[in-house]
């Protein structure tokens, strides 16, 4: 069982923001001037292949983070990768890494955070207008590998309908944990059937300040991740090599037709933030990408749209070691195309269906020696093929959804796989070659409508993932996880099996929804700690890329009562997985169950609302996993108003950040990190936003 490790009293916590929320229901219903409004695509009764989940307006403003973990972190199902401020992705019911697909406008974020918690995400989220998670058949319009999930960023760079007039919006923050200092800029406007769209971000934050010591355990509590070398970490205060610089500039072009849209962007991206572990270092982050979105609609009888988009990514990044010496330089160009056709509905169904490619060169080398930096030279080809469709009779609701995937993986084969003079001893040594996957994904799914604004539905998904070239192909030291990276060049491709049940209230000022969900999986690759460790290498422990059979079951849950709505509102969630081996055993990683409520009441301009979180302690870890991971209470609040000059809006906020102060380590974050690097202490951060 799950152990809670706190005093009773702070629970108390959770009482009152439930009684809270009962009696906001009680007075918000003796209100009749409570105003209702529509919640468009969050109806999930419209349609089976919305996203589950769609965060923008006011909630994104409200949740926003530097990172795209930091903003999901607290999402029902999702939790988060925690490096520090720099570095973060989100962990989707258990997976992370590969198994969770990063979008930018719908196609690939071109980076490398995939392989490594320490990179990160490509992307700035200060100009994000909607973050979009998808699951099941509407993933497989992206990806095949999507065991967890699929998160979509949309930033609306190229414009798809011409502005009246010219539209804008200013941000300015500042933040107390870290002497954070942000801010934003985007302009829409129109020449004639052209449209202009220009956004640039800032955010500089320094190290940022822990409740207690940076070591779980306190200051005289040694750790020994490698074999025979405990180590200690006695800070308090500020955390070494937490701080985070970034900035970006984007513009975009496009022209409108009375028929549809062609529009061309372009991007750079700059981000220098530090990797918290034990040796301590930093990663210098840039990237320029081109995007090209053409769409006609009503392109011939029979269909709705045909649509077209590419990008063209250029990735890199230098990571430096604790004496700020260049250790190690990353490159990934990748390049993405694709085409949707979209066709009108046929006996019920209406679908899509296209192609898609993409090509991405990987090269990482150590700086001075030229050698490959833990992954030799890999091309990574990919050619794609779906068909998803939906159907609605009356109260009935069914979608399909199919993709055929071919990938390839093209070491450099000339590669000597010892980038360093280092004694491995007996550890296992590997052979490099091409390797090629054919991947089928498909899923089917259901809802039953059995009453208005009630709905009850099953799902079934088949995604199939081929290996990435880290898992196959790694051979050296890792600094930021501790750890000497060996690859298996024999893997198989990886099948997950899920299936899920849920129930839903869609209608009303009380709403509801509740899933419950089985993955099981074929062929899991995952890490494995052998137990030996390098002395050349700084006694870093072997873990050398496995496969088992595994299974990750959940079960998560939310009720609402006029939520994101005018008046008040309130919501009580909860999530919970638990991932095993199925010979034995748990996976690594895994994230805590969690309970939380929220209230919020929003009128005359003004917003105020506060969050409670309760994470259980997680001691359900791999044998290899240091633990537990703590049990943690999280309290954030915030308030807002907003008002009318002319014709601007503005609002003046203030968000209240950890307001207990709680020692934050998040069991989806490698040990290197957990037990060296918490989340930041309290925090006030205020900010001024205008839009016109």
């Amino acid at each position: 069982m799950y152990q809670i490790d706190k005093p009773l009293a702070k629970h108390k916590l959770i009482y009152v923001l439930v009684t809270g929320l009962i009696s906001s229901t009680a007075l918000a219903q003796s209100q009749p001037s409570l105003e209702i409004t529509a919640t468009g695509s969050q109806e999930a009764t419209q349609s089976i292949l919305t996203p589950t989940k769609i965060l923008q307006g006011d909630e994104l403003l409200n949740k926003l983070g530097t990172t795209l973990g930091a903003t999901l972190a607290n999402e029902l199902g999702v939790s988060a990768t925690g490096y520090g401020a720099g570095s973060s992705r989100p962990v989707i019911r258990g997976l992370e890494g590969a198994r969770v697909q990063i979008l930018q406008n719908g196609l690939s974020v071109g980076d490398v955070s995939n392989i490594s918690q320490d990179h990160a995400v490509g992307n700035n989220m200060q100009n994000a207008h909607q973050v979009e998670i998808l699951r099941g058949a509407a993933a497989l319009l992206y990806g095949s590998g999507s065991s967890g999930g699929l998160v979509n960023v949309v930033n609306d760079r190229i414009l798809t309908n011409l502005p009246d007039r010219a539209t804008g919006a200013i941000n300015t923050s500042y933040e107390t944990v870290n002497n954070g200092r942000a801010a934003s800029a985007e302009v829409d406007g129109a020449f004639g059937s052209v449209a202009v769209h220009v956004d640039t971000a800032i955010n500089n934050a320094n190290n940022y300040r822990i409740p207690g010591y940076a070591n779980q355990g306190g200051p005289n509590q040694e750790w020994a991740i490698n074999p025979g070398e405990p180590l200690s970490v006695p800070y308090s205060g500020k955390l070494p090599n937490s701080f985070s610089n970034q900035n970006n500039l984007g513009v975009g072009v496009s022209y409108i037709g009375q028929n549809g849209y062609t529009g061309v962007s372009v991007e750079r991206l700059n981000n220098n933030y530090g990797i918290p572990t034990p040796e301590g270092g930093s990663i210098n982050q840039s990237q320029n990408r081109y995007d090209l979105q053409h769409q006609t609609r009503d392109p011939f009888a029979g269909f709705s749209s045909f649509k077209f988009s590419a990008a063209n990514s250029n990735y890199n990044h230098t990571e430096f070691n604790n004496a700020g010496e260049a250790a190690s330089l990353w490159k990934n160009i990748a390049n993405e195309a694709r085409f949707e056709l979209a066709h009108n509905p046929i006996a019920g169904w209406k679908g899509t269906f296209g192609a898609q490619v993409s090509a991405a060169s990987l090269n990482a080398t150590e700086v001075g020696t030229g050698s490959y930096a833990i992954v030799p030279p890999t091309k990574t080809n990919s050619t794609a093929l779906f068909w998803i469709e939906e159907g609605k009779w009356n109260s009935l609701q069914g979608s399909l959804g199919l993709r055929y995937n071919n990938v390839a993986q093209k070491p450099n084969l000339g590669t000597e796989l010892v980038s360093e003079p280092v004694n491995t001893g007996d550890m296992p040594t590997i052979t490099l070659q091409n390797r090629n996957f054919n991947l089928m994904s498909y899923s089917a799914g259901g809802l039953w409508n059995f009453m208005q604004g009630h709905g009850a539905g099953v799902a079934y998904t088949v995604s199939q993932r081929a290996p990435s070239a880290q898992e196959l192909y790694s051979y050296g030291a890792h600094e930021s996880t501790a750890t000497f990276d060996i690859g298996n060049p024999n893997l198989n491709k990886e099948t997950s099996h899920n299936l899920e049940f849920n129930i839903q209230k869609t209608s009303g000022l009380m709403r509801a929804k509740a899933s419950v969900y089985a993955n099981r999986f074929n062929n899991y690759i995952y890490g494995y700690y052998t137990g030996q460790s390098v002395p050349d290498a700084e006694n870093f422990s072997v873990v050398v890329a496995q496969q088992a059979a595994a299974t990750i079951k959940g079960v998560e849950g939310e009720l609402t009562y006029n939520w994101r709505q005018h008046g008040v509102g309130g919501r009580i969630f909860g999530d919970a997985s638990q991932g095993t081996f199925d010979a034995g055993g748990n996976l690594p990683l895994q994230p805590a169950p969690r309970l939380g409520a929220e209230v919020a009441h929003q009128r005359n301009g003004w917003l105020t609302n506060a969050t409670y979180i309760y994470s259980y302690q997680q001691n359900r870890l791999a044998n290899w996993e240091i633990g537990p991971a703590p049990s943690y209470n999280l309290l954030n609040a915030g308030i807002s108003y907003t008002e009318k000059i002319k014709d601007v809006n503005w609002t003046v906020y203030m968000n209240l950040k950890n307001l207990l102060n709680e020692q934050i380590r998040y069991a989806t974050t490698p040990m290197a990190v957990r037990l060296f690097a918490p989340q930041p202490g309290r925090s006030l951060m205020v900010g001024l936003r205008g839009t016109f």
